[in-house]
């Protein structure tokens, strides 16, 4: 049986994670709920600030996200092309191709604050197009990242 409860926090209460390990991509990430698999979704709120992205374009095979952008502009990556966000945007990423995606911050002085709420289906692989590259997450957590265009044998190391 399930022991989790209700849980009511406030933003300010929650410690964030920096993490800016390569240009250009950085962010402020405060964590609502864990990747656990004792969580259905995964809550967070990203900071990006002026001209960040916080992760490459990518696309998830099981896991859909929502954001709502609470504060700033930015540009979504698209497959059908790059679209203007701003404040009260709500963005749903379906798990596919088509739901590929990468968020801008635009501004050259604002952070771009958005909701995040994600499914946590695990294990999960995590497509990035413009690399040709693709991870596989377990609960959450990045695993093994592989080149797309590398061919092994179904038997290779068996």
């Amino acid at each position: 049986m399930d022991s989790r409860e209700i849980r009511i926090t406030n933003k300010n209460l929650i410690k964030p994670k920096h993490k800016c390990e390569h240009e250009p991509y950085e962010y402020n990430k405060y964590e609502v709920t864990g990747q656990g698999n004792e969580n259905q979704s995964y809550v967070a709120i990203y900071e990006i600030p002026p001209k960040k992205a916080n992760y490459p374009y990518h696309y998830h095979l099981k896991n859909e996200e929502v954001f709502y952008i609470i504060r700033g502009n930015g540009i979504l990556e698209t497959h059908s092309g790059n679209k203007s966000i701003s404040v009260g945007d709500i963005i749903v990423c379906p798990p596919s191709e088509k739901g590929a995606h990468k968020i801008i911050n635009s501004s050259q002085t604002e952070m771009l604050v958005y909701f995040s709420c994600d499914t946590v289906n695990s294990p999960e692989v995590v497509v990035y197009p413009n690399s040709n590259k693709m991870g596989i997450l377990v609960n959450g957590k990045p695993g093994t990242f592989y080149k797309k265009d590398t061919n092994v044998d179904y038997y290779d190391g068996e």
